[in-house]
């Protein structure tokens, strides 16, 4: 069969790699054509487009790209078009993927969404487009199984592919000696508001730090913040290794905090927007007002595993004060990691991938 796989950062290129793997595996004449990265491409993937090209965060993010974002749009529905696939399965995304939804159910394709879009954190209202245009949606969350089932939305839930890619990576050490990580998100946005914040901790705390350089991002997007610093390292495509063996974290809020979690490292994770974006989001979003956690790990658990230390109080003394305590307060430490074990708990064992990959086949049998 055909899958057209449509994700659009770096997150959604590590699942939608797995999903490959999972497809090929159990389709000996699976054809993947898709747009997203690295990642899916070495999976087997036939990439035309990198995720890279269209990344946006937040809503003068999609302002300043719009234009960008409408040809990104004609390009994917002309390519679904022109390659006919059996499913278009869109991974999160979902700015870009429910315009593709739309489209494609229109079309006539078969359309599998695979990490259901955060409706129950924020605009609730795209829950009808999902019983509109999606033929099977995919969670990977337990906390998500009530509330989809309370909105009637019919769903798959298989475990979550995370700990597949956790526990099947090969560690090797990125350095001697100990350090503090920093994984300052896949945006230049995010780049550009976590690292000179997580550099004037580094001055303070006056230890080795090495940051996680995200994929598709370029040395500059980072050495223009770390400078002349001798104590800052920067790493690519290495960022399960940086979190294994570093003492603690600072972490963007997103998929690297669960994985953070998953690996074992104690962490402490930030969160800043533009004055606009997040104006808009304490006004309209649901998230601020009804979900108590930003961060995935504690989501799952329902309790604050780690400390999220968003928009105001994310500061250099907050943080370096958070980052000491880590280092320092072995109690306060070992909580954490015992929270990290029942977070892999809540999650269920390996296989998720493949699970889902024989669940898609299934269906469009």
């Amino acid at each position: 069969m055909k899958y057209y796989i449509i994700a659009g950062e770096a997150s959604g290129d590590l699942h939608g790699s797995n999903l490959i793997k999972g497809l090929m595996a159990k389709d000996p004449e699976a054809q993947v054509r898709c747009w997203g990265g690295e990642l899916m491409q070495r999976a087997g993937g036939e990439l035309v487009h990198h995720y890279k090209e269209g990344a946006v965060m937040g809503t003068t993010d999609v302002l300043a790209k719009a234009g960008k974002l409408l040809n990104n749009l004609k390009s994917c529905k002309e390519d679904i078009m022109g390659w006919h696939p059996d499913v278009v399965i869109l991974i999160d995304y979902p700015g870009f993927n429910f315009k593709i939804a739309k489209f494609a159910h229109q079309k006539g394709f078969k359309v599998f969404y695979y990490i259901a879009p955060k409706t129950w954190a924020s605009r609730e209202g795209r829950n009808k487009k999902l019983r509109e245009y999606v033929d099977k949606l995919f969670i990977v969350f337990p906390f998500e199984i009530p509330y989809f089932e309370q909105k009637r939305i019919p769903f798959i839930y298989k475990g979550n592919p995370l700990i597949d890619a956790v526990d099947g990576h090969d560690f090797k050490r990125v350095c001697d000696g100990r350090y503090i990580a920093v994984l300052a998100g896949s945006r230049k946005g995010e780049i550009s508001r976590m690292m000179p914040i997580c550099m004037q901790v580094a001055d303070k705390l006056g230890c080795e730090v090495v940051v996680a350089g995200a994929p598709a991002r370029s040395e500059e997007d980072y050495k223009q913040y770390i400078g002349e610093r001798k104590n800052v390292k920067l790493v690519f495509g290495r960022t399960y290794d940086v979190l294994k063996y570093a003492d603690a974290a600072i972490i963007n809020s997103g998929t690297a905090s669960l994985e953070a979690a998953l690996i074992g490292t104690p962490q402490v994770v930030c969160w800043s927007n533009s004055p606009v974006t997040v104006f808009i989001g304490r006004k309209i979003l649901r998230v601020f007002d009804h979900i108590k956690y930003i961060s995935l790990g504690n989501l799952i658990i329902d309790k604050l595993a780690f400390r999220e230390l968003i928009q105001e109080d994310f500061s250099v003394a907050n943080v370096t004060g958070e980052i000491q305590r880590l280092l320092e307060d072995e109690p306060y430490r070992q909580a954490m990691l015992d929270d990290y074990a029942q977070i892999r708990k809540k999650l269920g064992g390996t296989g998720a991938s493949t699970a889902v990959a024989q669940a898609m086949i299934d269906a469009l049998r």
